[in-house]
């Protein structure tokens, strides 16, 4: 898909998918630009590691692309993201919490779909 498929009618153009992108992704682009895409010269206005700045470009490479989709991101891998660019938290403890938030999340819709409502009556003619 290209930014262009998106404007089917002049008039009711949609709302240009950079402007939904938190400031700091702002600057992060503008700061590429003005550095002509160079991922080196990136890394090195934001005294940072090249790993680390591929790292954050692919990000907001993701969040432009969900917003161009109509996705929402995923505010819990959006947070356990930065916390590792921060070096908060090591990749197998961010991995590890969002497979348990995954599996809890897939846990909770599952027996919501198949729990009982309060009060009917069940197999054997119990009440619960």
């Amino acid at each position: 898909m290209t930014l262009h498929s998106l404007n089917t009618a002049p008039s009711k153009a949609p709302e240009h998918p950079l402007l939904a992108l938190p400031r700091e992704d702002l600057d992060l682009i503008t700061e590429l630009v003005l550095r002509s895409g160079s991922l080196k010269g990136l890394a090195e206005a934001y005294s940072v590691s090249y790993p680390t700045i591929r790292t954050r470009v692919d990000r907001v490479i993701g969040r432009l692309r969900e917003t161009i989709e109509g996705r929402q991101p995923d505010e819990l891998t959006e947070l356990l993201a930065t916390l590792l660019e921060r070096g908060e938290i090591t990749a197998s403890a961010a991995r590890r919490v969002r497979d348990t938030a995954r599996q809890a999340a897939a846990h909770a819709s599952s027996t919501s779909t198949t729990a009982p409502t309060p009060g009917t009556t069940h197999p054997k003619g119990d009440t619960r």
